[in-house]
């Protein structure tokens, strides 16, 4: 049935087009037949004047005498019949062109306004008339006068272009605005599109349509903006004839009959060009523009633009305020031109037909129009399809896969930049389950943008999917350098499987290996430029990494989500265009710059709360705006977290949280509650700046060296260090197997101390609190480093060492000798100082020549780095001090230093002692 529908329609455009063809050869003949007669007509009439005035007897004689000739007769009856010939075709043309035009322009496109104006049209823009009507026009007969409508053909049939006449703008803006309300008027709401761009005026073109500019029907451009207005034209006609060659047709046109779907709205696009020049750029981008764009459903109508384009044109010239020159039908016409409709009915008119388009689009999306009625239906194995955002009432959607393997997102603050990666995270976790999406998200700016998606103490549900969320890393680098490792180690993971399984990419990985847990992989890092804000090793590993996994990651569905203010500053990046070059999906919010493509203004001109979608690494011709709805306003996004939670908690564990404002608590954390007695005590010194939720901590062997410097004034973080230290120790200790001995000379950090040793006796181990450093150091070498375990714990070693370098009468050696005895062997018998030294300089004193060796694993605090290389194997130490932060060396262990954050004390998180 459908493709007998499709033959009918094909034999009346086939059918209409050989009248329209006949019409135009009838009237130019007649129109030729005419001109011939009537001069033949006029001539004969001028002879007989002559001959009736002024001629002499014998030239009238000579005259009567050629009209008796026979040939006379001959000549006045061939002129009379050419004459009642032209009257009878012409006679016939008008009725047929009336014919033609009530057939080819029915309802608004050719009615009277008074039968349509104020109604809102109801054709489904599957077809479209193809005559409409400018005004009429008027054929003298041998007896009456004949009118008849004209019409031009728009849209799939020809563009127009009027040329003005000397004040006759009124006159312009009355053509454009009926024909504009006659085709708005002729299809249902949405299904055409209007662009509107005038070189000489800012906001006044055509004023009685700005009813419908408050939705997606009616679009203005900035009159230096010519070229936004080209490429969002070019980019549809790229993208319509993509979709037609794949689905076998040449046109838009053609792709409607056989689908019998709209598929994309008409557009009509209205240029007025007051006659200047276009740049040369600018002329050759209108006609490659007007070449493709009748095929693409899209009709040009230019006003003075002194630019000839190489498609079907018809043409309106003005002579004066009330009549045209028409060349539609192959000969010049002049048109009587319909008046202009009355503004306060066109403004009305058009009010109704912006509140039908809203109302069918459903008025204002929210964010629960992005999410599909059943949660978790969709495979990521080939890719991420998620709804973000609507256009023109339809879902625009991001792609995340092969093709789009990663997206670059730009914004300035209070764009909508974190609203809408909550429309992105939100849309992926209701389609997809934690089995096929894992989230890695982090923000690097001062602030909390993810941290809801963790459970807090408000509300302890999270994301199913997220695995990791940090927040306020904004200082804490490290934290991004360590997300890049785990993903680059990920990527060596299924790269492995991938090669076992021999396959190439996720797909058939996945297919291969049904058993295996192959998730899609998405990290968000939000203001990513933070990392690579330093000269430094972090910029330059994080550099490396970020190009690795940008680069192989697409295979194995590792997928990059990087969003910032401004990308242009990252000197990092300078030179190496391979990490944005494979950020093929663009994401620009309102004023955002440099994430399109250079020649692409888009997002200039998006309005807020919208986005520029571009899946084709910001080129013009793949820009998609959309409205982005509300989704981050208090309990919107929540509302479907706690529906997630509810379906999937129980089957997946909560996220790692990472907080750079917090400092993590002792007794919180699993690396300190998991501790139980064994061989191989570790103490723990700091939380490792990591993925996993772990610590860093110094296993203490009976091995030399084995000793822990703490270095640096910060006496907050020094304590913090030193009681994690000692409570760690005491967990993995029996009771009675070592002694704990504390020492502290500075009176401020004397509370600190007493509250840990009470600790540790209230735990039952052995705990001495001493006065007297000198003598304890003596007593246990000169018992040559022999009876129990001891745990020294030395405060501000520093301030003690006037005393220790002063020698008691008659002893050979002093204090500070024993101590450095203590330090060389004293971990070889198990005893293991775990020091304070204030500055640098005091512990090179305390060590002496030669004794750097001594201290094996050290925790620096507000050190620079160039003071630590004679403790770091001599390397090169990059340390910029922070608060709540310490650089942390075990040689034994580690090829560099890296960051710790300190353990809360009890005292600073409120418990009681």
């Amino acid at each position: 049935m459908a493709s007998k529908s499709a033959e009918q329609r094909n034999r009346v455009q086939t059918a209409l087009d050989r009248v329209r063809h006949q019409i135009g050869l009838v009237l130019g003949a007649a129109a030729g037949a005419r001109e011939a007669a009537e001069a033949d007509v006029a001539r004969l009439a001028l002879e007989q004047e002559i001959v009736r005035v002024g001629m002499n007897h014998a030239d009238a004689e000579q005259q009567t005498e050629w009209a008796r000739h026979p040939a006379a007769h001959e000549v006045f009856a061939s002129l009379g019949g050419v004459r009642n010939a032209f009257y009878t075709d012409w006679s016939s043309g008008p009725g047929a062109l009336r014919d033609l035009v009530t057939a080819n322009a029915p309802g608004p496109a050719g009615r009277p306004p008074s039968e349509w104006l104020g109604r809102v049209g109801t054709n489904p823009g599957i077809t479209a008339p193809g005559l409409w009507r400018v005004g009429s026009a008027t054929a003298a007969g041998r007896d009456i006068s004949r009118t008849f409508d004209v019409a031009v053909p728009l849209l799939d049939e020809s563009h127009l272009q009027i040329t003005s006449a000397p004040k006759t703008r009124p006159v312009i803006d009355g053509i454009v605005q009926n024909l504009l309300m006659r085709v708005l008027s002729t299809f249902e709401p949405g299904a055409v599109k209007i662009h509107l761009w005038d070189i000489g005026q800012l906001t006044a073109i055509l004023p009685d349509l700005y009813p419908i500019s408050r939705t997606s029907a009616l679009s203005l451009y900035d009159p230096t903006r010519l070229e936004d207005l080209l490429n969002e034209l070019a980019g549809h006609i790229r993208r319509i004839h993509a979709t037609g060659m794949q689905a076998g047709h040449t046109s838009l046109r053609e792709l409607r009959r056989a689908s019998n779907q709209r598929v994309e709205p008409y557009r009509i696009a209205v240029l007025y060009g007051n006659g200047e020049t276009l740049e040369p750029e600018l002329a050759r981008d209108l006609k490659r523009v007007a070449s493709g764009a009748l095929a693409a459903g899209i009709c040009l109508i230019l006003i003075d633009v002194p630019t000839a384009v190489s498609a079907s044109i018809e043409s309106l010239s003005l002579l004066d305020e009330r009549r045209a020159i028409s060349s539609m039908t192959g000969t010049d016409l002049v048109v009587d031109l319909d008046p202009p409709l009355p503004s306060g009915q066109v403004i009305r008119a058009a009010g109704r037909i912006a509140e039908a388009l809203i109302a069918k689009q459903g008025g204002p999306r929210s964010f629960a129009d992005l999410l599909p009625t059943e949660f978790g239906q969709e495979s990521s194995a080939r890719e991420l399809r998620a709804p973000v955002g609507f256009y023109e009432g339809e879902a625009v959607e991001v792609v995340i896969g092969d093709a789009s393997p990663h997206a670059l997102i730009g914004g300035p603050s209070g764009s909508g930049k974190t609203n809408f990666l909550y429309s992105l995270l939100g849309s992926l976790a209701a389609r997809y389950t934690p089995d096929e999406l894992a989230l890695y998200l982090l923000d690097f700016k001062e602030g909390v943008s993810f941290a809801g998606l963790a459970p807090g103490r408000k509300d302890a549900s999270w994301l199913p999917h997220a695995k990791l969320v940090g927040v306020n890393v904004n200082t804490d680098r490290e934290f991004g350098l360590a997300l890049l490792r785990f993903l680059a180690d990920e990527l060596r993971r299924r790269s492995a499987a991938a090669k076992e399984h021999e396959v190439t990419n996720l797909a058939d990985l996945r297919e291969q290996d049904p058993g295996g847990h192959w998730p899609r992989i998405v990290a968000v890092i939000d203001e990513f430029q933070y990392l690579f804000a330093g000269r430094d090793q972090v910029t330059a590993t994080a550099t490396q990494l970020l190009e690795d996994i940008a680069r192989r990651g697409r295979s194995q569905g590792i997928h990059l989500v990087l969003a910032s203010q401004d990308v242009a500053g990252i000197e990092a990046f300078w030179g190496k265009p391979a990490v944005f070059e494979q950020c093929t999906l663009r994401i620009a919010m309102p004023k955002a710059r440099r994430v399109l493509a250079e020649t692409n203004n888009a997002a200039v001109s998006a309005p807020k709360w919208h986005a520029v979608i571009n899946h084709d690494s910001g080129v013009a011709h793949g820009n998609l705006l959309a409205h982005i709805p509300d989704a981050s306003s208090r309990n919107v996004f929540v509302e479907l977290q706690h529906k997630l939670w509810e379906l999937y908690s129980g089957r997946f564990p909560r996220p790692r949280l990472f907080d750079g404002a917090h400092s993590p608590v002792l007794e919180q954390f699993p690396a300190y509650t998991e501790l139980k007695p064994t061989s191989r005590p570790r103490a723990l010194l700091g939380q490792s700046i990591d993925v996993t939720e772990a610590a860093q901590g110094v296993e203490l062997p009976r091995a030399p060296g084995r000793n822990i410097a703490v270095l640096g004034g910060a006496s907050a973080e020094a304590l913090s260090i030193m009681d994690s230290a000692a409570r760690s120790l005491a967990r993995q200790y029996e009771i009675g197997e070592v002694e704990f001995v504390l020492y502290c000379p500075i009176e401020a950090c004397a509370p600190a101390v007493l509250e840990l040793t009470e600790r540790l006796r209230a735990e039952g181990h052995v705990t001495d609190l001493i006065d007297d450093l000198t003598a304890l150091l003596a007593s246990i070498v000169d018992g040559e480093l022999g009876g129990p375990s001891r745990i020294l714990l030395l405060y501000g070693v520093d301030a003690a060492l006037p005393t220790l370098e002063t020698k008691a009468p008659g002893q050979l050696k002093s204090g500070l000798d024993h101590l450095r005895t203590v330090l060389k062997t004293g971990p070889g018998h198990g005893v293991h100082t775990i020091g304070w030294w204030r500055s640098i300089a005091r512990l090179k004193d305390t060590l002496g020549f030669g004794g750097t060796d001594d201290i094996g694993t050290w925790a620096a605090l507000d050190v620079q780095g160039n003071e630590l290389s004679p403790f770091a194997a001599g390397q090169v130490v990059h340390w910029s001090p922070r608060q709540g932060r310490a650089l942390f060396f075990d040689r034994t262990t580690h090829g560099a230093p890296e960051v710790i954050i300190p353990f809360q004390r009890p005292e600073q998180t409120g418990e009681p002692a």
